[in-house]
């Protein structure tokens, strides 16, 4: 197990503010636009796709996926998405407007091993704002490394622990702006690069992107910048890659 339970009953709390992108979650909506840009960006360029249909047919696995504001961006590009999450809330959120909307997301309650059979390998893997809340940093993304079909890519982004982050994401965000709920993060819980770069060193697979984002509360606007200290994003593939298999 690497839920933990004060983080899926914090969740559970939440949920029903997901699709509200005025409330609690506005940020995500916000920083959600910009990833999905940029998800669809990398995947077109890895596949040498046109971005229009880059993502036709692909098998795609949000682990953590929250209300489904990825899950569902990504199944409307016409991907064959897989969402799980560990909070009933979330899950239940997230079927709901997907039904809501006519869009097909196949949503699991649970972590990866109890809710994928075996032999279900996905084209990509999406780890988005999600390890930072879990208690095994390792094991999880070894959990969704395995879940890769052989020339799959896995994005991973999260929030690095610096003295910067524990300004910004925490002390301004939490406290100050208010623009996140207090608790959201604990800053111990913070990823750096490295160490996903470590954790996932055994599976082979080999960061070939690093992004950092700037998010702007008082606007709420976020933009793609060099520096990492706070939020970032990373993409990992196998060293030596080969068609994706549907």
């Amino acid at each position: 197990m690497t839920a933990i339970a004060a983080e899926i009953e914090r969740f559970n709390r939440l949920s029903a503010t997901w699709w509200d992108s005025r409330g609690p979650m506005r940020p995500l909506h916000v920083v959600n636009a910009l990833r999905l840009d940029f998800v669809v960006e990398q995947i077109a360029s890895h596949l040498n796709r046109v971005r229009s249909n880059a993502l036709n047919g692909l098998r795609i696995l949000d682990v953590g996926c929250g209300g489904g504001l990825m899950s569902e961006a990504l199944a409307r590009f016409g991907a064959n998405v897989v969402g799980v999450d560990a909070s009933p809330g979330n899950v239940a959120a997230a079927r709901l407007h997907a039904q809501s909307q006519n869009v097909k997301v196949d949503y699991r309650l649970g972590e990866l091993a109890e809710v994928l059979s075996p032999n279900e390998r996905f084209d990509v893997v999406l780890a988005l704002e999600v390890v930072e809340h879990v208690s095994d940093v390792p094991a999880f993304l070894a959990g969704a490394a395995d879940r890769l079909a052989p020339g799959g890519m896995l994005f991973v982004s999260t929030i690095d622990r610096t003295f910067k982050s524990f300004a910004v994401a925490i002390v301004g965000a939490e406290y100050l702006l208010r623009v996140l709920p207090r608790g959201t993060h604990q800053w111990s819980m913070f990823v750096r690069p490295e160490e996903l770069r470590s954790a996932l060193a055994p599976s082979t697979l080999h960061m070939n992107n690093l992004r950092g984002m700037r998010y702007l509360p008082v606007l709420h606007k976020a933009s793609w910048c060099k520096d990492t200290k706070v939020n970032y994003i990373a993409t990992f593939t196998h060293a030596a890659r080969s068609n994706l298999v549907h």
